[in-house]
């Protein structure tokens, strides 16, 4: 490999996400505001005084993983839904392509444009800086605080990994 390609390539992997300070079980969960697939606006708190919520961060609407995600808790939502957890799930999506994902899937639950990436940041999902996704990482907000975490979420595994971390919560 040549030097110049091998000095790049050195400065880049450092930099590969973008830092943010993570967010952990016990920390007050963040209380963001963003807009849904629709274009309202969706208050974090207001859905958070609902009820039990999984906030689910992934990179990109229509891909296979993501869809594999989405599908497997779309596939379990009555039963999830019946243990009182709300869902929302989070991308750098515009509203537009949200709302089409969550068509295309018949997706029951939320989905979050967060096209500036402020939940991302709030939550502490690292992003790849060069193509602007975020990391896929789930989070239970139980009482206003994280509850529950996986820094490496499941694809169509999603669903299963949730519902054990329901049966874990008390």
């Amino acid at each position: 490999m040549r030097p110049t390609i091998l000095l790049f390539v050195a400065m880049i992997i450092p930099f590969s996400f973008l830092r943010a300070d993570p967010i952990s079980v016990g920390m007050d969960a963040p209380m963001v505001t963003a807009k849904n697939q629709d274009g309202e606006d969706i208050a974090f708190a207001d859905i958070y005084r609902k009820g039990v919520t999984l906030v689910y961060f992934y990179p990109k609407a229509e891909t296979p993983g993501c869809t594999a995600e989405a599908c497997s808790l779309r596939d379990a939502y009555e039963g999830l839904h019946a243990r009182g957890l709300q869902i929302l799930g989070v991308s750098k999506d515009t509203a537009v392509d949200q709302k089409k994902f969550q068509q295309n899937r018949n997706l029951p639950f939320t989905l979050i444009a967060d096209t500036d990436g402020k939940v991302a940041s709030a939550f502490g999902v690292p992003s790849y800086p060069v193509v602007g996704l975020t990391r896929r990482q789930s989070f239970i907000v139980k009482d206003g605080k994280i509850a529950w975490s996986s820094l490496s979420a499941k694809t169509g595994e999603a669903a299963s990994e949730v519902q054990n971390a329901l049966d874990t919560l008390r």
